[in-house]
């Protein structure tokens, strides 16, 4: 069974930077592709970013673009780098194991098969 426990929410000013980790056990990278959810309050869950393991393939909501980097390592630990924050990136942030068709996914709401608990960030 897939499981996703993330990390490292944090308060932040305006301009700061944080580091999300999701340590996702129980799965193997060909079977997923991994991403990040939030959900600012009163929003609904957004995309963030996507990636597959071990392919090229990367997608960014136009919000975050060359701001947040999505990154995976060999420990099955997914990343969130994200700088120049603002406060309309405070929200409860989420891991997500993503349906995977090849080397390809779709990173929307339906396709996530597996959610960890979410770490909140603040930036004010």
């Amino acid at each position: 069974q897939v499981q996703l426990v993330e990390s490292g929410g944090d308060s932040v000013q305006p301009g700061g930077s944080l580091r999300l980790s999701c340590i996702a056990s129980g799965y193997t990278t060909s079977s997923y592709c991994m991403a990040w959810f939030r959900q600012r309050l009163g929003k609904e869950r957004e995309a963030v970013a996507g990636m597959v393991p071990g392919g090229d393939g990367t997608y960014y909501a136009d919000s975050v673009k060359g701001r947040f980097t999505i990154a995976h390592d060999r420990k099955s630990t997914l990343y969130l780098m994200m700088n120049a924050l603002k406060p309309e990136d405070t929200a409860m942030y989420y891991c997500a194991a993503v349906a995977r068709d090849g080397g390809t996914c779709e990173v929307t709401l339906r396709a996530v098969r597996v959610w960890g608990q979410g770490t909140q960030v603040t930036v004010s």
